[in-house]
């Protein structure tokens, strides 16, 4: 079963309110009167639901931001929700309805920060989600970064996680090993280890399942391993230690 089913399942069992609980509610019509609701017993855990319902959300409100939606935008978006041909017109419904509704970004974010309060871990992958999404098309424009500024302001995101994200994403020439390890550039090469360390054990795709992302977003954890890793081994190279 596909992600969209379990959402929709998800949606008779999950009394959310708010904006989110909103475009749950509007996505189980869609199947009750479609295809037939399923069980909510069928549906997947609720962090689960609030991150994939979340990032769906303020993608669609990014995308009114920044008033263009490309076609890179549009791929990198359902690549990181595993979109299959048969899911096509549900991921079209509830993006559609996160863009057009009444709700502010700021309301879907507030939510989203308070539901997920005690993992601050899967509030910075949906920051990251995003930026991949803002960065498909070769660049993060003005309103882009402003957006996700803010989002990461709402969900009380540290400005050297921020900084991280945006170092993995934003490469105008070489990356800068440092910010995207979250060092200043007179780093001692104990500290480079031990941060690429606490890096790799935080964000390891393995412990991604283990926060509440769906399965599908694996490929959030494996881009943020792969800026890790080579930030690492440029630096290691650079000052040539082991």
């Amino acid at each position: 079963m596909t992600i969209w089913g379990k959402l929709a399942g998800a949606a008779a069992g999950f009394m959310l309110g708010g904006p989110i609980g909103a475009l749950l509610g509007a996505l189980a019509g869609h199947f009750i009167v479609d295809e037939g609701l399923l069980a909510p017993e069928q549906g997947p855990p609720l962090q689960s639901v609030v991150f994939t319902v979340g990032l769906i959300a303020l993608a669609a409100k990014m995308a009114k931001a920044d008033g263009v939606v490309t076609r890179d935008e549009v791929a990198a978006f359902r690549r990181l929700v595993s979109v299959a041909p048969e899911d096509e017109a549900h991921v079209s419904r509830l993006f559609d309805l996160a863009k057009q509704s009444t709700a502010g970004f700021d309301a879907y974010a507030r939510q989203l920060a308070q539901l997920l309060k005690d993992k601050p871990d899967t509030l910075e992958d949906l920051v990251d989600g995003l930026f991949g999404i803002a960065t498909a098309d070769g660049a993060v424009h003005a309103d882009e970064r402003a957006y996700l500024a803010e989002v990461a302001a709402i969900f009380g995101l540290p400005e050297q996680a921020f900084s991280r994200i945006e170092a993995r994403h934003v490469v105008a020439g070489p990356r800068d090993p440092y910010r995207v390890l979250g060092l200043a550039p007179d780093a001692a090469d104990g500290e480079i280890k031990q941060a690429w360390r606490a890096l790799v054990r935080q964000y390891h795709p393995d412990r991604l399942i283990g926060r509440g992302v769906p399965a599908e977003f694996v490929v959030i954890a494996t881009g943020k391993m792969a800026a890790i890793n080579e930030a690492y081994d440029v630096l290691r190279r650079a000052r040539g230690f082991a």
